[in-house]
């Protein structure tokens, strides 16, 4: 895993006849920066209006949308099957986790034409909404346990003090569970940061690109020329390079909640 990760900072920084050689070398002689900022302005030359930081930007928007949506409305859901006895209860939860096991391409088709028909096709609404109907039953799965180990007394003492259903929800609930949220904001950022399939299918403008699917445009239209890989390198240093510094700011969080989890779980 790292070695694959080295190499792909080490060719960033090549030059195109160091590509070539034949031998393994990690450390470029010289070195040439100067392939990010070639990216940077590359892109734009190859389509107008197709900035760097315009794609930036899309994925931030989609990113950003989807997390937030999933983790409130996992954390809702999660909520409600685990502090709230009804009917059903345990059959609709059994079935939701059973969704896991259903291949995702299997849904490709009518989630697509079930876009057509709204006309929503070429839009970021394919990414975005469908998170608020709690899509990752992993997520809930995760939020419930989490739920379940707080106990009814502080839930109790709310009410007391007068707190209704979706004040307990969110003002004593929500830190009580804060490094299972933190740990699903890292990998649904990384998810939708990566998401590669759904722009694909649903995105046909370039300049609506988000940066995995801007990547396989940048790798067509160089592949008319001699291969260039110090700049897909450099360009997928530069789209790896947030998740990792997300990854490393919430990585104490990050670790608590995902082993808290397991135990749980």
């Amino acid at each position: 895993m790292l070695i694959p990760f080295l190499w792909m900072i080490s060719t960033s920084l090549k030059t195109e006849d160091q590509l070539f050689t034949g031998q393994v070398n990690f450390i470029p002689n010289p070195a040439v920066p100067g392939n990010y900022l070639e990216v940077w302005t590359k892109l734009n030359s190859i389509k107008p209006g197709m900035t760097f930081s315009r794609i930036i930007g899309n994925t931030l928007f989609i990113t950003f949308l989807a997390m937030f949506g999933e983790i409130l409305s996992a954390s809702i859901v999660a909520y409600g099957f685990a502090r709230f006895r009804w009917r059903g209860r345990n059959v609709l939860f059994a079935i939701m986790l059973s969704t896991v096991m259903i291949p995702g391409i299997i849904t490709r088709v009518p989630a697509f034409l079930i876009w057509k028909h709204l006309g929503l096709l070429d839009t970021y609404d394919p990414m975005t909404w469908p998170s608020l109907f709690a899509w990752g039953p992993l997520y809930v799965f995760l939020m419930r346990q989490f739920y379940l180990t707080v106990p009814r007394e502080i839930e109790e003492a709310a009410i007391l003090d007068g707190a209704n259903v979706a004040q307990i929800y969110w003002y004593v609930m929500l830190p009580l569970i804060r490094p299972i949220l933190l740990a699903i904001a890292v990998l649904s950022f990384q998810g939708n940061w990566n998401n590669f399939q759904s722009p694909l299918i649903y995105l046909t403008t370039p300049e609506k690109y988000p940066l995995a699917l801007a990547m396989r445009f940048f790798d067509q239209s160089l592949s008319k020329e001699a291969p260039q890989w110090q700049y897909m390198m450099a360009m997928a240093t530069m789209m790896a390079t947030p998740v990792l510094i997300l990854y490393f700011l919430a990585q104490k969080q990050f670790l608590e909640g995902i082993n808290i989890g397991a135990v749980k779980g």
